[in-house]
């Protein structure tokens, strides 16, 4: 079974957001496996263990998400993909045409990804690249049974389950509990740092897809102060209510 999984290295959620510049400032900061994602190469670790084949782990990112591959080639995949040039980056839309470029000169059998990234949290990416691709999918899966091209996913529904049928090739998104990922071994870590790494730039792809926003500003939300009790009858507060989402909090 040919199996590939997207993979995206984001902040460290224990680490602090400083901004500078109007940016996230990233020096000094600790980047990992979005936690999503690591359930997705954990399953596809267990399918490959299960039909046999091979897991290629493939990341859009700067040069050090390269410390992100190596893990999940200690954790046990096979191949590793960093499409790693900046006229390549940009938002979901852009990323998901490049991924899905890349991807459409593969073979594959079943692709796995993260619900969604823990720090942008859009949840697109994925389900893009399988429109582009023309495959089904199925988001947020806690349980995934293949057999022979039969593919039946249990997904979280917001707090219910819902069963999907599909047959490959297929795109699946993982969600919490799916499964628990492994913890890289010494001896896998070693082997990691073996195994050479697939990098592929802008002109290795026929891509010429502009980003279809951007970041116009970046701020901190507002530290969160005690509650205020209006006070008066119930058309007042309403009144005042709305006066104050308007004109200090402008939400409305």
């Amino acid at each position: 079974m040919k199996i590939l999984v997207l993979m995206k290295q984001t902040f460290d959620t224990e680490e602090k957001i400083v901004l500078d510049g109007g940016k996230v400032k990233e020096d000094g900061v600790q980047f990992i496996i979005n936690p999503y994602d690591e359930y997705a190469i954990e399953e596809a670790l267990v399918l490959r263990d299960k039909f046999g084949g091979e897991v290629t782990v493939v990341t859009l990112g700067p040069a050090r998400a390269e410390e992100a591959l190596r893990k999940a080639l200690a954790m046990g995949a096979d191949h590793g993909v960093h499409i790693n040039d900046e006229a390549l980056f940009g938002d979901e839309y852009k990323a998901a045409k490049v991924l899905a470029e890349y991807i459409k000169g593969q073979e594959y059998d079943i692709i796995l990804g993260g619900n969604m990234s823990v720090d942008d949290g859009s949840g697109q990416v994925a389900v893009r690249v399988a429109e582009l691709l023309g495959i089904p999918h199925i988001s947020t899966i806690t349980k995934l049974e293949i057999d022979g091209t039969r593919v039946t996913a249990h997904r979280d529904a917001e707090g219910d389950l819902e069963i999907v049928e599909a047959t490959l090739p297929v795109l699946v998104t993982a969600q919490q509990g799916l499964n628990e990922p492994r913890y890289p071994s010494l001896l896998g870590i070693r082997k990691a740092n073996k195994i050479p790494l697939h990098v592929v730039g802008a002109g290795d792809l026929n891509v010429s897809a502009s980003a279809k926003n951007e970041v116009v500003e970046t701020y901190l939300p507002k530290e969160k102060t005690g509650g205020r009790i209006l006070e008066g009858d119930t058309p007042a507060r309403v009144k005042e209510l709305v006066s104050l989402l308007r004109n200090e909090d402008k939400v409305i």
